[in-house]
């Protein structure tokens, strides 16, 4: 973990940012709910439990921040809201997600097996892809 924290500090000196106390609360909050996908109010709860006088503004400022260094991704559902989690920087794709349209879980699916497809559209479109996005909408286990 200080490995990660050390490298976000070095990615916000070099944009001109400090890793404040506001910041890295926000970032515990992140690390400490991975997997969650929360909405910038959840996680303005959250952090306003550890550091009651920050304002909901300071949470969506330093979301749009994390997300411009590439420290988080924003995620859209189709539920009316963005949720964010935490770039793994690993140089594969990111993962998938399963959204259950009664209850709203979101399930993570790791398996990514478009990438023969994205050689295929790049040989012969001529196009770099740099990343993809695949969400399925249907029904949980316990909705089904």
């Amino acid at each position: 973990m200080s490995k990660f924290i050390e490298q976000l500090k070095t990615k916000l000196k070099e944009k001109g940012y400090k890793l404040t106390t506001q910041r890295r609360i926000i970032l515990d909050v992140i690390l400490e709910n991975k997997g969650d996908h929360l909405s910038p109010e959840e996680i303005y709860e959250r952090v306003k439990d550890k550091f009651p006088e920050i304002g909901l503004a300071t949470v969506y400022r330093t979301l749009q921040l994390f997300e411009e260094l590439d420290i988080i991704y924003k995620l859209n559902f189709n539920d009316g809201c963005s949720r964010y989690e935490l770039n793994s920087d690993s140089k594969d794709h990111r993962h998938h997600h399963l959204i259950c349209l009664s209850c709203g879980k979101v399930i993570e699916v790791q398996l990514d097996l478009l990438e023969s497809l994205e050689e295929t559209i790049e040989k012969d479109g001529k196009f770099k892809i740099i990343d993809h996005n695949v969400k399925f909408f249907g029904y949980c286990e316990k909705c089904k």
